[in-house]
């Protein structure tokens, strides 16, 4: 008999720091993900796609599961997600769940780093309303992000949780075809995994995450060559490191034949991880210094020097719409420049109002409300219009339909800016090219990302410098405002420890 699997899937990543929550309407959108979709709609939309549900349902295939879609939508992070939205989503899913039993199996693909407006551990809040739902001998997995903040709720509640091993975020639907196998193999068998969790001491930037670099190149391939006999999986979660809660931070998950299995693999990677904390850290630039050496290289290279505007990340909580590394461009009269994205509205608005060609005088971005930042006043060319409808074909959108909206490219002096209305990361080349923006032939690219980028930019980029100008995301934890973190947490490698501040209370 085929085994009956219930799908869904909530994603979005929480900066508790960040100025914008997450709405409904984020999660019918979209933003980078796919839009909301139910039953049918939601199978046809995460075939072939790069996502965790995608490699779900390509594994349900395969294996002749009666496979029940429920509802999935994901939302570009943001701050918290209002207890709106929230909670409209999670009552579909958990009834959606009810409504399918009887039941071998439930499949959730999640972040892992969701805060809502009035659920700190979003993700384990699910997890354990799913639980009451099916009982204590349907299997459920999820598959994750590994800027997964894990919690003991999530642990407890979920049979088998299986991390993503790459960032940029290549193996979204590899991940989730892992974490289907690992569902198929706990409903094959009929009992749960032991497993094992452990938890670091320190933050980790997310600029020095990436697993194209070491140190952690080496860890995520140590770790998966650890699996198979007894240890049936194991996963590394760098954590997210803005959301503002006691379980914020990296941790190690593992599942095996027996609780010794489990316990030896996940000791193994502890060590590992906290051997390579010095290595955790990187060089960054202000964004004038960032820019003048970007043209200082420029002159000698044959690709596009590429600048993170690591700070502006959308992929973090950023707007999109600061605008010092623009102010640093054109204060330096750099040439070939392009920047992208800049999420401005009212500003593409008036271009199209204007039309191609023309010249407005507009003051763009730097609506944050950050300190140190500030809309840029000029008078910039409309040198092409455009819907904002377009594919990106890139290896971390993978083919993602996307909607940007009515968009611009704006020209001041040899600066070009893609102006859209949505906003979505920018991490694909497509999305300096459906503005008539050639990537390959600029001198100097400004991509509003931390990592993600490399993905589709690595193999274009002469060499990449990460640059630290005013957003809501800073490079280092410790730059943050925490009150709730858990005592003790280092905020960066080899950093301070954090001391909770008194409470009222406390202090009388």
């Amino acid at each position: 008999m085929a085994k009956r699997v219930a799908l869904a899937g909530f994603l979005h990543e929480t900066n508790t720091f960040a100025p914008s929550p997450a709405t409904f309407d984020s999660f019918v959108q979209g933003g980078g993900y796919m839009p909301l979709a139910r039953g049918p709609l939601m199978m046809e939309s995460a075939r072939g796609i790069n996502l965790g549900i995608g490699g779900a349902v390509a594994f349900g295939e395969d294996a002749g599961w009666d496979m029940v879609p429920v509802m999935w939508c994901g939302a570009i992070p943001s701050a918290a997600v209002e207890r709106d939205a929230y909670t409209r989503i999670t009552d579909e899913i958990v009834e959606g769940i009810r409504a399918a039993l009887p039941l071998d199996g439930v499949f959730l693909d999640l972040h892992g780093a969701m805060v809502a407006e009035h659920v700190e551990d979003g993700e384990g809040e699910l997890l354990a309303r799913v639980r009451q739902v099916v009982g204590p001998d349907v299997f459920i997995a999820a598959a994750l992000d590994l800027h997964g903040n894990i919690t003991d709720q999530m642990v407890q509640a979920a049979d088998v949780l299986v991390g993503f091993r790459t960032y940029p975020h290549v193996d979204m639907a590899e991940t989730g075809y892992r974490a289907a196998e690992q569902l198929d193999r706990l409903m094959s068998r009929g009992t749960p995994f032991a497993k094992a969790f452990r938890r670091l001491d320190f933050l980790i930037p997310i600029a020095w995450q990436s697993t194209v670099t070491e140190p952690a190149q080496g860890i995520y391939a140590r770790a998966a060559g650890r699996e198979g006999g007894d240890l049936s999986s194991l996963s590394f979660f760098f954590g997210f490191p803005a959301a503002d809660f006691p379980e914020c931070g990296p941790t190690v998950v593992s599942y095996g034949a027996t609780q010794a299995a489990a316990d030896a693999a996940a000791d193994a990677v502890l060590e590992d991880v906290c051997a390579a904390e010095p290595a955790f850290a990187g060089i960054s630039y202000d964004p004038d210094a960032g820019v003048a050496e970007a043209v200082r290289l420029a002159a000698a290279a044959t690709r596009p020097i590429v600048i993170a505007d690591t700070q502006d990340n959308p992929g973090a909580g950023g707007d999109s719409n600061t605008t010092g590394m623009l102010r640093a461009l054109v204060k330096a009269g750099a040439q070939r420049a392009a920047l992208g994205l800049m999420v401005d509205p009212a500003a593409a608005a008036a271009a199209h109002a204007a039309g191609q060609g023309a010249e407005i005088d507009i003051e763009l971005g730097g609506f944050s409300n950050l300190p140190g930042d500030s809309p840029f006043a000029g008078r910039f060319v409309v040198e092409t219009l455009a819907d904002g409808k377009f594919v990106a074909s890139g290896p971390y959108y993978g083919g993602a339909p996307m909607d940007l909206g009515p968009s611009a490219c704006l020209r001041i002096g040899d600066v070009r800016v893609v102006v859209t209305t949505n906003k979505a990361q920018m991490a694909d080349q497509e999305m300096y090219r459906f503005v008539g923006i050639e990537p390959t032939e600029q001198d100097i690219l400004v991509n509003k990302s931390s990592v993600h980028f490399r993905a589709d930019f690595d193999p274009i980029a002469e060499t990449i410098l990460v640059c630290t100008a005013p957003g809501p995301m800073p490079l280092s934890p410790a730059s943050l405002p925490w009150t709730r973190l858990a005592a003790g947490m280092k905020l960066e490698p080899m950093g301070v420890r954090f001391d909770p501040p008194l409470t009222t209370q406390e202090e009388s």
